[in-house]
This record gives C-alpha cells, structure tokens and sequence, in this order.
C-alpha cells in the first residue's frame, strides 16, 4: 500500500526555515529601530546621571553637561587639567543644577 503523503524535500525545508528567519530578523529590526524612534522623541527618557559618571567612547564634557544638567563639570573635578583632555574611563563627579540653581 502507497502513501499518499509527498515527501518534502530538504531543499523545500531548507528554503522555509530561511524565510522564517529573515521574517524574524526583519521583524525585530523594526522594533529596534521604533524604539531608537521614541528615544529620540522623548530625550528625556534614561538621561538621568548619577553622582559618579564614567565617560564613555565619544563624549565630551559638553555632551556631557548637556546629558546630565551641570553646566560646572571641570569647577566640581580638580582632576580635570585640560577640558579637551577627556577621553572614555575617565571618573567624574557630576551635579546636575534643578530649578533652584539656575539663576
């Protein structure tokens, strides 16, 4: 007795499961690039600095004042010699000024 079923060849399996990942690959990608969307929107959503700030690849004391609200970076760190001398690893002590210290 014969079976009716065709046999489904590697090939066809093959070309399927490429398809399901590029479906997946394509589909996380666009939650990606949403959310960097609504980061961009809302700047400040997870901009909040901590008391002690670890410089990270690229930033600059500027970039970083304007992140965390502390227009007094190289006043609050005697460390720092040379402002352009700011490079990533570097500790500094950040205070960011609220509405009482802006005048």
């Amino acid at each position: 007795m014969a079976s009716s079923r065709t046999p489904v060849s590697y090939t066809d399996a093959a070309r399927w499961y490429c398809i399901i990942f590029l479906f997946l690959i394509v589909l996380l990608g666009s939650l990606t690039a949403e959310n960097s969307l609504m980061d961009k929107m809302n700047p400040e959503v997870g901009s909040t600095c901590d008391e002690i700030y670890v410089v990270g690849e690229g930033e600059t004391l500027h970039t970083i004042s304007e992140k965390c609200g502390d227009p007094f970076i190289v006043e609050e760190n005697p460390h720092i010699h040379d402002p352009d001398d700011v490079f990533p690893g570097l500790v500094i002590k950040i205070t960011p000024s609220g509405p009482l210290h802006n005048f």
